[in-house]
Order: C-alpha cells, then sequence, then structure tokens
C-alpha cells in the first residue's frame, strides 16, 4: 500500500512540474520597466545594441537581471493578444493530454499487474515502469499543440520551447530509470541458482549505480540542452576527481571487480567446500571485499577477493565422486595361490549387496566400475591396489561406507589364513618348522 502511495505522488508531483513554470510565470508580473536583458542560461535573445546598456546590465545585482527577464517575458501582452478561443484550445490540449495519459498509464500499470501475476516478472517491470513516464510525456504533448496556437514574444516562446524540452527529457529519463528494473529482474534470475550473500549485495549495487549513471547523463543532458551550459570543464573536473578517487581505492576497487567475478563465474557457492592456498574449508560468507572461509580445524580465514580470482582453487564440494584408492598388503610369504585368493575376495567383497550400489557410479555417461590388482612388490610387503568410486558424494556416508568394506576384508581374510603385512624386521630362527634355517657352523668343513 505504501508503494503505491509513493508512486502515486510521485506522479503527481511530475504533473504539478508540467504546469509550475506557467503558473509562476503568469502570477509574477513586471512592477517598473527596466532595459532588456538575454534570458539568463535559456541561449541568446534580443540585447541592447548600445555598449553602455551592456555594461549597466552587467553591473545589475541578481534580482535585478531576473526582474528584467520577466519584463522581457511581456506577460502583459501575452494575455491581451490571445482569445478565449487560444486559451480554450490550451486548456482543451492539457486537459486531453492528462486525460490520455492518466488512461494510457492505468491500461500500463494493469498490463503489468497481469504479468506479475503469471510471474512474467520482466514484462511487468516493463510496463509498470513505462506507466508514469507515458503519462507525463502525454501531457507534455497537449502542452505542446496548445501552447502552439498562442501568440507570445519570442522570448517567451524560447522560454515555453526549453520547457517542454524539459518536460521531455524528464519523461525520456524517468523511463530509462525505471526499466533500471528490468535489469534487476534479470540479474536476479540470471544467479538465482547461486544461493550467496553476494547477490544480496551486488545486485541492488549494480540497480543503483546504473540509476545514479542516468541522474548523472540526464542532469548534464539538461545542463546543455535546455540552460546552454558548457559541460566540457564540468566533465575535466568530473575526470580527473574519478582518477584520484580510483588511485586511491585501488585496492578496495580490485576486491569489489574480484567479487563482481565471482558472481557471475561462481567458482564456489555458501557451504561448498574448497581448497585455497593450502586451506581446506567451507565457504562461509561471500562479501564486497573478501570471502570467508571456515577450515576444517575451525578457524576462519578471511582472504581478499582480488587474490581468489587470480589464484587457482579446488572446488571440493562440486565434486561428482569420492575416490578411495587404499592398498591391502600382505607378507612375503604368501603362496601365489593365496594372492590370486586374496585378489579374488577382494572383488567378490565390492559387489556385495549393500557394498557395491554407491561404487559404480555413471560419471559423462560411462560407469566406473572397482579395480582390484595385485600391484607391487613392496619393501615389506606384496601389495593389492583397491580403488573405486563412491556416488553421491556424502562425505560421512562414504566414511560408513569403507568401514563396512574393511570390516568384510578383515574377515574374509582371516577365514582365508590370508596374513596382513606391516613394516617389520623378520628374524628366521633355526627349529622353526615353517620358516627352516639351515646353519653352518664355521670349521665345520676342516678335516679333522
Amino acid at each position: 500500500m505504501m508503494h503505491g502511495m509513493s508512486r502515486s505522488a510521485l506522479h503527481t508531483r511530475f504533473h504539478v512540474a508540467a504546469l509550475l513554470a506557467l503558473t509562476i510565470v503568469a502570477a509574477i508580473l513586471p512592477s517598473r520597466a527596466e532595459a532588456q536583458l538575454p534570458i539568463p542560461g535559456l541561449g541568446a535573445a534580443e540585447s541592447p545594441s548600445s555598449e553602455k546598456q551592456e555594461s549597466a546590465a552587467a553591473d545589475r545585482p541578481e534580482s535585478d537581471e531576473v526582474l528584467s527577464f520577466i519584463q522581457k517575458l511581456n506577460l502583459p501582452g501575452f494575455w491581451a493578444e490571445n482569445d478565449m478561443t487560444q486559451w480554450g484550445i490550451l486548456l482543451g490540449a492539457i486537459f486531453a493530454g492528462l486525460a490520455v495519459g492518466r488512461i494510457v498509464a492505468a491500461v500500463l500499470r494493469h498490463l503489468g499487474a497481469k504479468w506479475d501475476a503469471r510471474a512474467w516478472r520482466v514484462r511487468a517491470a516493463v510496463f509498470n515502469g513505462l506507466a508514469s513516464p507515458t503519462s507525463l510525456a502525454l501531457l507534455t504533448v497537449g502542452l505542446t499543440v496548445g501552447l502552439a496556437y498562442l501568440r507570445m514574444s519570442p522570448p517567451l516562446r524560447l522560454f515555453s520551447t526549453k520547457t517542454l524540452l524539459l518536460l521531455y527529457s524528464i519523461s525520456v529519463f524517468w523511463a530509462l530509470f525505471n526499466l533500471v528494473e528490468v535489469i534487476d529482474v534479470l540479474l536476479r534470475r540470471a544467479t538465482a541458482s547461486a544461493n550467496t550473500m553476494l547477490n544480496e549485495q551486488v545486485v541492488p549495487l549494480i540497480r543503483k549505480t546504473l540509476r545514479v549513471f542516468l541522474v548523472v547523463i540526464a542532469a548534464l543532458f539538461v545542463a546543455q540542452s535546455v540552460f546552454g551550459q558548457n559541460i566540457g570543464a564540468w566533465l575535466a573536473g568530473l575526470g580527473i576527481a574519478g582518477l584520484a578517487v580510483s588511485l586511491a581505492a585501488q585496492d578496495s576497487l580490485k576486491n569489489l571487480f574480484g567479487s563482481v567475478t565471482i558472481l557471475f563465474d561462481r567458482p564456489f557457492q555458501v557451504g561448498e567446500r574448497i581448497v585455497y592456498s593450502g586451506f581446506d574449508g567451507i565457504i562461509e560468507e561471500i562479501g564486497f571485499r573478501s570471502t570467508k572461509l571456515r577450515t576444517l580445524t575451525g578457524h576462519l580465514v578471511t582472504i581478499p577477493n582480488s587474490n581468489i580470482v587470480n589464484d587457482p582453487i579446488e572446488n571440493i564440494g562440486r565434486r561428482p565422486t569420492i575416490r578411495r584408492l587404499f592398498h591391502v598388503t600382505i607378507t612375503y610369504d604368501t603362496p601365489r595361490e593365496k594372492i590370486e585368493q586374496a585378489v579374488e575376495i577382494l572383488r567378490n567383497i565390492l559387489e556385495e549387496d549393500g557394498i557395491r550400489e554407491p561404487i559404480h557410479p555413471i560419471v559423462g555417461g560411462d560407469e566406473l566400475p572397482p579395480r582390484v590388482y595385485f600391484s607391487d612388490y613392496n619393501s615389506h610387503s606384496l601389495d593389492i591396489m583397491v580403488i573405486y568410486w563412491f556416488a553421491p558424494p556424502a562425505y560421512w556416508d562414504y566414511m560408513e561406507h569403507g568401514q563396512r568394506v574393511n570390516l568384510r576384508i578383515f574377515e574374509e581374510f582371516e577365514r582365508a589364513g590370508i596374513e596382513f603385512a606391516f613394516p617389520t624386521q623378520t628374524l628366521y630362527l633355526a627349529g622353526d618348522p615353517k620358516r627352516e634355517l639351515a646353519v653352518r657352523m664355521l670349521g665345520a668343513d676342516l678335516p679333522g
């Protein structure tokens, strides 16, 4: 309700502004006759021919200049030279422009509400944004038609032309100002899948920046086109000031552009686990200046966004699977048949119900089955390599699954009598029936 009232109030104020210039001019009448001066800020008009008059005009205070300008408009003649028919045309044109503008604005708002109800946000933003500016533009068209039938002095004609140009300019820039909402809707739609705090911060910033840019452009256009000001010096000053600010805040600007890059490139999102510059943790917040990462040890790391966009990032949270690679080691005295049996046991375990389902994922259209091979002769063991890919990549489910696999391997190897190896030194003793050792004493071969 408050939003609707503010829009209506703004709409009314712009309509009042359309008539304000003529009302002020009509209410203020000249009180004394003075030499005529050029129209302030509205370009060249008839000026005194004598250098004495020009010097006197330059020395007059501002109030005298304004009164002289009003006198130059010749308002008494303006009222006297136009009859009731012409005034009636003016009033009729104003009323027609106002009525048509209100009707068109109501139709546009109705269409905007219709599209909004259907969740067509872009169309709704276009129609709602054009409603009030169109109403003001049609009122200005009515003023243009009505004023065309009135007789007026050249300065007053110039004044009315500049006023109409101002109103048309307001209509155009007002429409562009409102249509920035379309860009806002498109940006929110494009970043809807990235549920980050950055979306809530950068998208409104882009909207406000575009609107401020339009206001500045509108002010410069009006200053040059309506008031005849030379904006070259203004632009030069703004350029120097912008250069000074950019040099002083270059680090902040780097981080700001880094945050925008993160928004659109989306290398990670809030809640994802990444590895960056040796830090392994979960993204907690993405801000304008920095990104906050909570490491697995519980520490909070703040990383400038300008660094993130230039350095490699490992996004663990987006892996399609969790790969497990480990080696089952058995002792060197294991017979060849037992080695083959150990490999077969491991392959059978990975195909058991309750174990096989999450370790046969489809990645890129291809299945990734488990792999088991007798791979290496290690310094203290015979190695059997086991590798499989777990999906979906839920870490604690992966850990639970790995525990089941480990227990089954231990159970089956114990049943088969296959011994696990570990780093040790083995001593062979004489008399050990499993590991016979021939001992030859020094001098045993010497003749008696």
